[in-house]
């Protein structure tokens, strides 16, 4: 299978456990770009909107592209009515965007699905003199809250997380800083911070839309998510996340003489 759509078969999981990313991190961003009426955006596999709303809220005219068929409907089920709002479900990697420039492209965890290679230059090119890339992750720790508890949960990963080979070898290896190798200027690293507390049963869940996690074959998975929650309600039916928010930025330069 094209295991950059393995996500596209739990669309109201993935919508419902998947983090949003900080308000201070969005602030930051819109601010850094210069994002409202006038500016043109484009978000790079949106999934269900997890970083969608607070671009969209600012009235800019926000496009996005979608690989997922289940994924680009959802967007769709909940985005619809902004009248700035526009998406196309097709492959980033393949579309013909045609004459279209943007201000700013971004993604959250996204762009690390497309070979470097074509995910800069692309981009690159699709930007104006003076577009921000902007690029978003999530780490989360959940080791410092508990350490036992994260020993224990390792356990269960030694035992059972065994993800298929073929998931293993489809990516190319992705490097945010390589931007600048592609032309790109004035990259660097903003952090934000947050936390987020999971029940056994939700933990679970929230593991259970990880991309490498969903590739775990049958009867491995369920054994090792059950072994997850076990644990997990031995220490309390708590996980505590303390995370942090990168955000990635960087710029397409401005044409000489301006």
């Amino acid at each position: 299978m094209d295991y950059r759509k393995i996500f596209d078969t739990i669309p109201e999981q993935f919508d419902k456990f998947r983090p949003r990313y900080s308000a201070d991190l969005f602030a930051d961003l819109i601010s850094y770009a210069g994002i409202g009426p006038g500016k043109t955006v484009l978000e790079l596999g949106p999934g269900t909107g997890q970083a969608t709303e607070p671009i969209l809220k600012t009235g800019c005219d926000y496009h996005a592209i979608e690989l997922g068929e289940n994924f680009y409907r959802k967007m769709n089920e909940k985005f619809a009515a902004y009248p700035n709002f526009h998406i196309v479900n097709d492959d980033f990697v393949t579309h013909d965007f045609g004459g279209q420039k943007f201000d700013m492209i971004y993604s959250a965890a996204t762009i690390q699905w497309i070979p470097e290679r074509i995910a800069f230059p692309k981009t690159f090119d699709l930007l104006k003199p003076g577009g921000v890339l902007a690029m978003m992750l999530l780490h989360g720790d959940y080791k410092t809250p508990n350490e036992e508890l994260y020993a224990e949960i390792q356990k269960q990963y030694d035992l059972y997380y065994k993800p298929e080979k073929l998931y293993k070898d489809m990516k190319e290896p992705f490097d945010y800083t390589h931007a600048t190798d592609y032309g790109y200027v004035d990259f660097e690293r903003r952090d934000f911070h947050g936390t987020r507390v999971f029940t056994a049963d939700e933990y679970v869940q929230y593991c259970g839309t990880h991309s490498d996690h969903l590739a775990i074959p049958e009867p491995d998975k369920t054994i090792f998510f059950n072994a997850l929650r076990d644990t997990v309600l031995r220490f309390g039916d708590r996980v505590e996340f303390r995370d942090t928010y990168i955000l990635f930025l960087t710029k397409k330069p401005q044409e000489k003489g301006r």
